[in-house]
């Protein structure tokens, strides 16, 4: 047998490529200038919270923002107590509590027929929602009020908290139609073969799916109502029924006798509800749907 002749080997090896260097990252203009706008807007969000927390624990009752002499927690001991802050609280708690569940409940059941059927009156129903997330409450608070008065709810906090839950509807239900849009249907057309009714699909196909977008609807409808000053001055009239957010009025007056330390250690405590909402639920935020794996190619 004849071998086989194998080519000589070179001489000179072959050299590994160099590794690229890499060129130092210049900002560009464009982006310089986002960035400096950027921070403006963040310093201008800063200073009030800066002055809220300075002022809180200043010795001194100024509007002015300057580091205190002294630091005291006489400002909080003032606000910490039944009539001030933890009735006002509760009254809070309660009232966006049960007017955020009742919400978001109905705006999962409303949002499903909406996502999943095709009817005539749909779009018309969801431009009427649509025009009613924009419409203002004050435009009608003089109808509810003449009709808190006709049905004898005035000064009520069940008939109170069903308005605040009625007002905040229509953008609950507009937000869970547009989360429950990206659910794939293909699911609950599977859970129906293995026999599962409307409410099983909704409630063990449909809404774990789209967790983070009911997280999404109630941290919206909880701030909301939380914040609102409005309807619970207008509907609720007994002193020990108001909210946090009226109480916080009776520290204002107008003949410069503004207590702004008080105001500012009571405005720290009623922050800090939201703020547990937002932490306890932010963890649900980051997934997105949980679709990985639902669907076979």
């Amino acid at each position: 047998m004849a071998a086989v002749a194998t080519p000589p080997a070179t001489s000179a090896a072959r050299t590994a490529p160099a590794p690229a260097t890499r060129r130092p990252h210049r900002l560009r203009p464009g982006r310089l200038a986002i960035n400096l706008v950027l921070l403006a807007v963040s310093v201008l969000y800063v200073l009030p919270l800066l002055w809220m927390v300075v002022a809180s624990v200043s010795d001194t009752n100024s509007f002015r923002l300057k580091w205190p002499s002294a630091l005291t927690l006489d400002n909080f001991d003032a606000v910490l107590n039944v009539d001030t802050t933890y009735r006002p609280m509760l009254n809070s708690l309660l009232l966006c509590g049960f007017g955020t569940a009742v919400t978001v409940v109905a705006s999962v059941l409303c949002a499903y027929p909406l996502s999943r059927y095709r009817s005539r009156v749909r779009r018309p129903f969801l431009y009427t929602i649509l025009f009613s997330t924009g419409l203002p409450i004050t435009a009608v608070m003089i109808p509810v009020y003449s009709m808190f008065v006709q049905v004898n709810l005035i000064d009520s906090m069940p008939g109170t908290t069903l308005f605040l839950a009625a007002s905040a509807l229509p953008f609950g239900i507009w937000l869970m139609k547009n989360f429950m849009d990206g659910v794939p249907i293909v699911l609950e057309e599977a859970a129906r073969i293995d026999g599962a009714n409307t409410m099983q699909v909704l409630w063990r196909v449909v809404l774990p799916l789209m967790r983070p977008g009911v997280v999404v609807v109630t941290i919206f409808t909880f701030i909301g109502m939380w914040g609102n000053f409005f309807v619970p001055f207008i509907l609720l009239l007994s002193p020990e029924k108001l909210p946090a957010s009226v109480s916080v009025f009776t520290f204002l007056s107008a003949h410069d006798q503004t207590q702004y330390g008080q105001l500012s250690a009571f405005s720290l405590l009623y922050s800090l509800p939201v703020v547990m909402l937002y932490l306890l639920l932010a963890r649900k935020l980051g997934g997105g749907f949980a679709l990985g794996g639902a669907l076979k190619g």
